[in-house]
């Protein structure tokens, strides 16, 4: 079930503080499994990119503060889930384009020549 559209809204200032220098918020990165409402006490499930990723207590942190910002909820609870790995398909197409290192591939021709010009290694 996805979760209610002023909810992912809320979540929009909040970031992960590895994308946040390229303004990719936990909704762009896809981290927000599910929001559920009950009463007065929101739960969020976040996948984590990395179950090393270095900042999660931050995020679990600042997710659950923001939540408690909001008129309707009270309490918040915030959960990592490990039953699901996320991938990239979850970026949003915004966080894509911020990410993309390299020309997509129907932009590129020539791709020996794109590598050719490239390529640093001698």
């Amino acid at each position: 079930m996805d979760p209610p559209p002023r909810i992912l809204r809320a979540l929009d200032d909040v970031y992960d503080p590895c994308c946040q220098e390229k303004g990719i918020s936990v909704v762009d990165m896809g981290l927000v499994r599910s929001v559920t409402l009950a009463g007065r006490h929101a739960r969020v499930e976040l996948l984590l990119t990395s179950g090393w990723c270095p900042f999660a207590a931050r995020v679990l942190t600042d997710v659950a503060e923001r939540m408690e910002r909001l008129p309707e909820v009270d309490s918040a609870e915030v959960t990592v889930v490990w039953d699901e790995p996320w991938t990239t398909d979850r970026l949003s197409p915004s966080a894509r384009q911020k990410l993309r290192f390299l020309p997509a591939p129907a932009a590129v021709g020539d791709r020996d020549a794109y590598i050719a010009a490239h390529n640093t290694a001698t």
